[in-house]
């Protein structure tokens, strides 16, 4: 299939998982935005200063914007996946444990770019034709 005639079904299964990790990162950016207790605890476990929370958030927040929208999406997707890299950096730091801390943001980037390759040919046409 080329550009111009890409399969429904994988449009749709790249909107979903798509749509998927959007609502998890507007969450994750609205409880650092709110600054709810769990968070700033989680931060402060880390590592990280309390008061940067909102300007993660900010961050966190229009980087997703970004990714949401079809013509900057793969410029999102590079800053997100920057930004899920740190989160990385920051849980082998505090020595989190493996499968379910530092690698839940690859997990996370996965899907994320699993959802831009099947939902934009350009993309998906940079790694395979299929």
């Amino acid at each position: 299939m080329n550009e111009l005639n890409q399969s429904p079904t994988y449009l749709w299964v790249g909107r979903i998982l798509s749509g998927l990790v959007i609502a998890f990162l507007l969450f994750d950016a609205g409880g650092k935005l709110a600054k709810i207790d769990p968070v700033l605890k989680s931060m402060e476990e880390l590592g990280l200063p309390v008061a940067s929370a909102t300007t993660i958030g900010v961050l966190l927040l229009v980087i997703t914007v970004l990714y949401a929208i079809p013509q900057t999406a793969a410029l999102g997707a590079l800053l997100l996946t920057g930004y899920l890299g740190g989160a990385v950096a920051i849980h082998v730091r505090v020595d989190n444990p493996l499968w379910s801390h530092t690698l839940f943001p690859v997990y996370v980037g996965i899907l994320l770019w699993a959802g831009l390759t099947l939902r934009n040919p350009k993309v998906k046409n940079l790694f395979w034709n299929f």
